[in-house]
């Protein structure tokens, strides 16, 4: 016998597996971005290798590293605030309690989710307006509105995040457990 709702469909969602899901998009995502981070690096490496032997440096190396560091910073936001790993006080809550630390992520995560709102509809008519009116880099010549898309991505997987961690603020807020495991968090020292 199949799990089906009370309508006689397909079963509902399972709401931890989605939050599982998600996370889990929200870590390619950010790992994507390490990698950006990481041809980055071997590139300007590569350069500067070939400038100290030929004195010849990739015409565009720094072109690319201003156009492409930060689409992968955005790329990393919301890994950081699905983990916890924003800029957060410590010394001021220490000696509280679970549930007004929960509180606070809660609220925390309200304010993530307005921020990612805004810079997406901000960022959305940027897009548009580099659309409209084309720039490109002075060497290669590459379109300024190449970076928005993934920017666009990111911000809103950062809302996503939000939601996501909003939710299990919640939750702990009120007694439950979290539906994404703690296991998730940045180890700390």
């Amino acid at each position: 016998m199949t799990n089906r709702g009370e309508s006689g469909g397909p079963p509902p969602p399972d709401p931890a597996r989605l939050a599982r899901w998600l996370a889990g998009i929200i870590r390619g995502w950010a790992l994507l971005g390490g990698f950006v981070i990481a041809a980055l690096s071997v590139m300007t490496a590569a350069s500067a290798i070939s400038n100290l032997l030929f004195h010849e440096p990739f015409a565009a190396d720094y072109e690319l590293v201003k156009h492409f560091i930060g689409v992968a910073i955005f790329m990393f936001l919301p890994y950081c605030q699905l983990v916890g790993a924003n800029v957060t006080v410590d010394i001021f809550t220490e000696g509280m309690s679970e549930g007004k630390k929960a509180a606070m992520a809660f609220f925390s995560s309200l304010f993530a989710m307005a921020f990612s709102l805004l810079l997406l509809r901000q960022m959305s008519f940027g897009f548009l307006s580099y659309l409209r009116y084309p720039e490109v880099t002075p060497v290669l010549q590459l379109p300024l509105w190449t970076a928005f898309p993934p920017i666009l991505v990111s911000l809103f997987l950062l809302f996503i995040a939000a939601l996501l961690t909003a939710r299990d603020g919640w939750r702990t807020m009120r007694g439950r457990p979290p539906l994404l495991e703690s296991g998730h968090e940045l180890p700390v020292e």
